[in-house]
């Protein structure tokens, strides 16, 4: 029996179809980059700056609006609500910082920093996907000033989703139509600034608006289904790890979040340098040895530094 009879059956089927052959190509890109493992980054440093950034909320509310505690609640309410399940037992644990005008300065730098990591880690993620030589990339400050001037910008997003959502729940079921598609303009909005801004590579708007649409996309869905799978890692989780199934169900929704921020950013260079169709069986294609190439240059460290890609025969 020829095991390997699907596999070319499937090869020969995707590659003169794009329909077909962009999701593979996809698929393969997606390992090839180790995005998995830049997801995984993302969800452990996302996680880490989660509490400190949520707690800059608070207390920039509470400052801004301490006349209006009304809206100030409906904001951090509809804010809190994008993390499923956990995001009612978080809202009631966070405090705003409290005391004097120096001490809420220093705490809230503090609680910054601390969220810089999950943007930096972005950065490399999102250089990765492009494969930007490393002597290209950026070096420790100006990372540092890209990343907060990022983290302020979806500080605001943030913010006006979470108006969007206090505005629209009130007004019923058309309210909330509207406020799921107010969401998706905001989210898709969200990563294509990120995919712009967060890489050295020379790329354009038009460049990176398919994966934001994608992710996007993801995101809104997942967030509208993140409560039941939030729910169920928890349900699943709680007989062995009690309380702790919190953070396993918290920790696994950042992954999928995470995992969908990369599959929409890997799409743009397949999309955009043309990287399918890949070969699933037998001789790579034009597209194999161009991602091929693509990934050896990403390790060129030094300005003298240059690699070059040959392919011999099989």
């Amino acid at each position: 029996m020829d095991i390997g009879a699907p596999l070319r059956a499937l090869d020969r089927l995707q590659r003169p179809r794009p329909w077909l052959a962009i999701p593979v190509a996809l698929g393969k890109r997606f390992g090839e980059s180790g995005a998995g493992g830049l997801a995984a980054a993302i969800a452990y440093y996302g996680f880490f700056s989660l509490f400190p950034l949520l707690l800059v909320l608070s207390s920039l509310t509470g400052l801004a609006l301490r006349d209006h505690p009304d809206l100030q609640q409906r904001l951090l309410d509809s804010a809190f609500a994008q993390l499923p399940v956990v995001g009612a037992e978080i809202r009631g644990n966070v405090r705003s910082i409290q005391g004097s005008g120096p001490a809420v300065v220093v705490g809230l730098l503090l609680a910054t920093w601390a969220g810089l990591g999950a943007i930096r880690a972005t950065q490399v993620a999102m250089d990765t996907v492009w494969d930007v030589p490393r002597k290209r990339r950026p070096g420790v400050p100006a990372s540092i000033g890209l990343a907060l001037v990022t983290l302020i910008l979806l500080g605001v997003f943030l913010l006006a989703t979470a108006a969007i959502a206090g505005v629209t729940a009130a007004a019923g079921p058309a309210g909330t139509a509207i406020g799921l598609v107010a969401s998706l303009g905001v989210n898709v909005a969200v990563f294509l600034l990120a995919y712009r801004v967060l890489t050295r590579a020379d790329v354009g708007w038009r460049a990176v608006a398919p994966g934001a649409v994608l992710a996007g996309i993801g995101w809104t869905v997942l967030l509208a289904v993140g409560a039941r799978i939030v729910s169920g890692r928890i349900a699943s989780s709680e007989s062995m790890y009690g309380t702790f199934a919190v953070v396993i169900g918290l920790l696994g929704w950042i992954y999928l979040a995470a995992q969908t921020a990369l599959l929409g950013a890997v799409l743009n260079p397949v999309l955009a340098d043309r990287l399918w169709p890949r070969s699933l069986e037998g001789e790579p294609t034009s597209a194999d040895r161009r991602a091929l190439r693509r990934s050896a240059l990403q390790e060129e460290r030094r300005p003298e530094e240059s690699v070059e890609v040959t392919f011999g025969a099989r």
